[in-house]
């Protein structure tokens, strides 16, 4: 693609989505500040003397003509996206081409212009030739372009080997601009990859300027003031770039720890960098390790999942935008963690196991399911408080308060399910579900209080749309809580010799689940009474309310009072 800009910018957004790792960058910077330098011979072929026969052949007007029909067809006539996108690449390379050629034809007559040749007498001053090969790339937005330019004033007869090659070094410096703007609004890999090109090509032109111009105070190399032609500026460029990458090469693990210093993570960035480094394809033939590191990866997911939804609550009461911003772009490497353990374990399905080890990777990809879907409820509530923002919709004190005791109940069942499926602790797994319904009962308590509200004019429709909304998705969080704690009780269930924290059954008794459940519904002061109905009443409904709910639950009824299939934990009270 002529440009060792467009490829990097490429390369930081692979690196910015998790596609591809900081050291492969780097690997790809250096090959591609080597690959920008074919443009300057090809830009060589129209400067070939004669005008018929090979020379005219060769010519770069004829390249592009070639590549623009090329292109043309096969955008035109390709059905494929691929032969298309390949056309797309065939008539930008001559639309680069037919440029190069226009600005040399509007610089030759430069060469009989005498302040210009006069001009250009001060640039053999290293410093002054470097800052303006900088300038000129940051300007032009492109290494290439500024060497074609700098081929075309050569043929004017008026440019010198001292002249031209500090600014050939100032040129992939100034390369680095169109890199690091684009590098806005990328995450700290992101950054890093475009610091990485601008300190190869910094490292590159100090190298250069202190060992060239150091030998040559000393030995005075005679070819400093021969005029210079385009394949001496393009050759000069390519052994620049060449011995530079080479030079750097072996360095590459040093330069990736140079850039993690100089962009350093912080407590919350390590915390969510991914593991997928764990999903290792050679340890599928062994299916106990496999799982093994499959678990461990879905242990990192359920910790960012919990932090997230976290972050989501957060939002309800003080919605900051920075926060927001954070909370969608953790869904999605969440997303990506649903995507990269499902296909590893798809992949272990296929190898000889025996049958308590399908069992485990049937409940690992039921799992990984249930958690990507409580992301995707805090993504939900998250863009329910966007919108609250937007259109200034806040909420009045009493349901505020109301929500606060909610948000809390939420947080500590989120806790309570992550910790139980990481330490295996089913003590903790077999709180799950009472909280759960005692969650889902103080969901619809408070809908009702809100439905209050809305009827004597206390809150607006709006307000009513927006407090139902994150009810609905507390209630779902709440519904595949109970399924990963789940997973804890059913492996002990079929394997009592799984290693647990906390002795006990994995199934409560209806006593044990109702004692748990008033627990949880007096805790978060879920029975208290509507503000116009008296104590004694409102008690007395809570306590109606209570019984039903703790009475046997029918097979087709899940554990949070959801309609069956929200759940997924199908097993029993």
């Amino acid at each position: 693609i002529q440009s060792s800009s467009a490829t990097t910018v490429m390369v930081i957004g692979f690196v910015n989505s998790g596609m591809m790792k900081l050291r492969q960058a780097i690997g790809i910077i250096m090959g591609a500040n080597i690959g920008t330098s074919v443009t300057g011979w090809i830009l060589c072929l129209s400067y070939i003397e004669g005008s018929n026969g090979i020379a005219r052949l060769l010519s770069s007007a004829t390249i592009s003509a070639v590549a623009a029909i090329a292109g043309t067809l096969l955008k035109m006539l390709s059905k494929k996206s691929s032969r298309k996108n390949l056309g797309n690449i065939l008539l930008g390379f001559a639309i680069l081409m037919v440029g190069m050629q226009m600005m040399s034809g509007a610089v030759a007559p430069l060469k009989e212009n005498p302040a210009f040749t006069g001009a250009l007498t001060m640039f053999t001053n290293p410093v002054l030739g470097i800052l303006l090969g900088i300038v000129m790339t940051a300007i032009l937005q492109s290494a290439s372009a500024s060497i074609g330019i700098l081929q075309a004033l050569s043929v004017t007869g008026a440019l010198t080997f001292a002249t031209a090659f500090p600014v050939i070094l100032g040129v992939g410096v100034g390369a680095a601009c169109p890199v690091l703007i684009s590098s806005i609004g990328a995450n700290k890999n992101g950054r890093r990859t475009a610091l990485v090109y601008l300190l190869d090509d910094v490292f590159g032109m100090l190298m250069w300027s202190i060992v060239f111009y150091s030998v040559n105070a000393a030995v005075h190399f005679p070819f400093m003031n021969i005029t210079v032609n385009p394949v001496i500026i393009a050759a000069a460029n390519s052994v620049i770039r060449i011995v530079t990458v080479c030079v750097l090469f072996p360095f590459i693990s040093r330069i990736e720890k140079l850039v993690m210093f100089l962009i350093k993570d912080s407590e919350e960035d390590l915390e969510d960098n991914a593991d997928f480094d764990l999903l290792e394809e050679r340890l599928l033939d062994y299916p106990a390790l496999a799982i093994s590191q499959s678990r461990r990866v879905i242990l990192g997911m359920s910790k960012k999942v919990r932090k997230n939804v976290s972050r989501s609550l957060s939002l309800i009461d003080n919605f900051v935008l920075k926060r927001y911003e954070k909370a969608q772009s953790k869904e999605d490497l969440i997303d990506r963690y649903e995507s990269r353990v499902g296909d590893y374990l798809m992949k272990l399905t296929k190898k000889p196991m025996d049958s308590h080890q399908t069992q485990e990777v049937t409940m690992d990809l039921r799992v990984i399911g249930d958690l990507e879907r409580m992301g995707d409820y805090a993504s939900d509530i998250a863009r329910l408080t966007r919108k609250m923002d937007d259109e200034d919709v806040h909420f009045s004190e009493g349901a505020m308060n109301e929500m606060k005791i909610l948000i809390k109940a939420e947080r500590d069942l989120l806790n309570m399910t992550v910790r139980s499926y990481q330490e295996h602790d089913l003590e903790s797994a077999v709180k799950v579900k009472p909280f759960a319904r005692a969650i889902s009962t103080l969901c619809e308590t408070l809908k009702n209080r809100h439905f209050g509200r809305l009827s004597r004019g206390e809150c607006t429709l709006e307000q009513g749309t927006a407090f139902n909304g994150l009810l609905n998705n507390f209630e779902r969080i709440a519904a595949h809580c109970v399924s990963v704690s789940g997973a804890v009780r059913r492996e002990y269930q079929e394997n009592p010799d799984f290693h647990v924290h906390s002795g006990g059954t994995a199934v409560l008794t209806d006593a044990e689940f109702a004692k748990l459940y008033e627990k949880y519904l007096e805790k978060y002061d879920v029975t208290a009474p509507l503000p116009e109905e008296p104590a004694e009443q409102g008690t007395a409904a809570a306590a109606d309310t209570a019984a039903e709910m703790t009475a046997e639950v029918p097979e087709t009824e899940t554990a949070a009072g959801l309609p069956e299939g929200t759940d997924g934990s199908h097993d029993e009270v």
